[in-house]
C-alpha cells in the first residue's frame, strides 16, 4: 500500500493520477480556507476531492474555455495530467491542465 493510500488529502495531487491523464468535467469552484489563506478549489463531477489552483492552471482553464469568470466553468471538460516542476528548489510532479480536444463519439 502506498503511503497516499494510507493518509488521503482533502486535495486532488498529482501522484493521485498514477501516470493517467483522466478527462473530467468541472462542477464547481469555490474558495476554501487553507492554512489561513482563502485559495479557489475546482471540483469535479463524480468526485470526492477538489484541486486547489494556482494561476497557472487557472489561466489554462479560462483559455480552454474561454471564461473568465469561474462560476461559467461548471459543465466545461478538462484533460488532467502530471509535469515536473521546481518548487522550492526540487524537481517535484504537479497537475497540469490541458484541453482534452473534441469529444468522441460513442
Amino acid at each position: 500500500m502506498k503511503r497516499a493510500d494510507m493518509f488521503p488529502g482533502r486535495f486532488l495531487r498529482a501522484t493521485d493520477l498514477d501516470g493517467h491523464a483522466p478527462i473530467v468535467t468541472i462542477a464547481r469552484v469555490d474558495l476554501t480556507n487553507i492554512g489561513g489563506t482563502l485559495k479557489p478549489v475546482v471540483y469535479f463531477v463524480g468526485k470526492d476531492r477538489g484541486m486547489v489552483l494556482n494561476k497557472t492552471n487557472a489561466a489554462a482553464i479560462e483559455l480552454i474555455t474561454g471564461e473568465l469568470d469561474t462560476d461559467r466553468w461548471a459543465g466545461r471538460r478538462i484533460r488532467l495530467t502530471t509535469q515536473d516542476v521546481d518548487f522550492q528548489g526540487k524537481r517535484v510532479p504537479a497537475i497540469r491542465v490541458v484541453d482534452p480536444g473534441p469529444p468522441t463519439a460513442p
